[in-house]
């Protein structure tokens, strides 16, 4: 019996030549052209290209569909090295994870053949709207709304109205996964419904908000007008939208994991590497603890982050949602404070470099910061824990 076969932590042969491969592709590619794009306003086209061709996109995604077959486990494994290497793809997080997972598991055998091919091999990109102005991380107050325009028992069209804020990606997707709401014929209530929005929509606009983070994906306001779709741009059924969109939301906070902890490695490496041969004194800087015990903490917590990611996504692959959803939290949670504590720490021990063009460090402060309030913030972690796992009242 192997070592795998006893603990799912030790990953099997087949996981680490998965491994291996992106680790190569992204260290092709790196954080000196993942800078150099953000700085001129270009997407990462080629390595997202790429990446796609040699099946890292989809690596998630049905074989029947041109996938891989596996699962987030897979795809988080994509996303850590890429992260590692300093070229991190955000687009993963919404394309094939959130995307591609909630039509291979609702979609209609008509929307899987339509969009899954593209979404597996990275030539169709697909963003995902969620957060409005008015909502924040309320669901229950999205007044995005579609209501029908023809009769309810034929093939009737929808018409879309409503606003978006802080969607990644847009410019660079060919269509837009869409929270909305519907109303129910027999209640009168809305209730969560999920709608696919081609970018190039009639009453379809978007425009991008001012950032002060230096990546290549942007943020984009949105506005939906009497946006019309067809009847079948519905992913599920309306009454089990909430559902489907939980089952969207784990593999998103499984995968932000992956990219705090790619991105904690790689401040890592570089604290390490310049620790071990700046030298002022006797010896290299990091004899001193001074400088050795923050890298060192900052590791043991990535690591523990690691595990806990790992942990959330083999539970969401054995299709333990709920299980799932404790793990991923938890784990986006760990992993952006281990990402957070990590990049502080390696810039701190660079000193003056630490602040460089040169180095690369200093960008790393507000990029690994978004992972403590997007795609949830902290605090509604800690909810989600005090409540679901403590059973503790809500205060909301």
């Amino acid at each position: 019996m192997t070592a795998a076969q006893i603990n799912p932590f030790v990953e099997t042969d087949e996981r680490k030549q998965l491994r291996a491969a992106v680790a190569a592709l992204g260290e092709t590619y790196g954080q000196d052209y993942f800078m150099a794009k953000a700085r001129n306003g270009e997407k990462l086209d080629e390595l997202w290209s790429e990446a796609g061709k040699l099946g890292f996109l989809g690596v998630n995604l049905p074989e029947e569909y041109g996938g891989g077959g596996a699962g987030m486990y897979e795809l988080s494994l994509v996303l850590e090295e890429l992260s590692a290497a300093g070229s991190g793809l955000l687009m993963m997080v919404v394309s094939p994870a959130i995307c591609g997972t909630i039509i291979s598991r609702f979609g209609t055998e008509t929307q899987k053949q339509r969009w899954l091919p593209g979404l597996a091999d990275g030539t169709f990109t697909m963003a995902f709207g969620i957060t409005e102005p008015d909502a924040g991380s309320n669901a229950h107050r999205i007044i995005t709304t579609a209501r029908r325009d023809g009769d309810a028992g034929t093939e009737h069209d929808w018409l879309l109205t409503g606003r978006k804020i802080y969607i990644s990606g847009v410019d660079q997707a060919d269509a837009v996964l869409i929270v909305g709401r519907t109303e129910d014929a027999r209640t009168g209530k809305l209730a969560p419904a999920l709608f696919v929005v081609p970018t190039d929509a009639p009453g379809f606009t978007y425009q991008p908000i001012p950032m002060d983070l230096l990546t290549p994906e942007k943020q984009f306001m949105l506005f939906m007008d009497d946006v019309r779709l067809p009847y079948d741009a519905l992913v599920g059924q309306e009454d089990a939208a909430l559902l489907q969109l939980f089952a969207g939301l784990n593999p998103e906070r499984i995968m932000a994991a992956a990219m705090a902890v790619g991105l904690g490695r790689f401040a890592l490496a570089r604290a390490t590497r310049y620790a071990k041969e700046r030298q002022v004194w006797k010896a290299p800087i990091g004899a001193h603890q001074a400088i050795a015990h923050p890298l060192a903490k900052g590791k043991i917590e990535l690591e523990l982050a690691k595990l806990m990611m790992q942990k959330a996504a083999l539970l969401y692959d054995a299709g333990d949602d709920m299980g799932a959803a404790e793990a991923a939290n938890m784990a986006k949670y760990a992993a952006a404070e281990a990402s957070i504590g990590l990049v502080d720490a390696a810039v701190h021990t660079l000193g003056g470099s630490g602040l460089t063009t040169e180095y690369g460090m200093a960008p790393l402060l507000a990029m690994s910061r978004i992972a403590r309030v997007a795609p949830v913030s902290r605090e509604m972690v800690l909810n989600f824990v005090a409540q679901t796992s403590l059973g503790l009242p809500k205060s909301y």
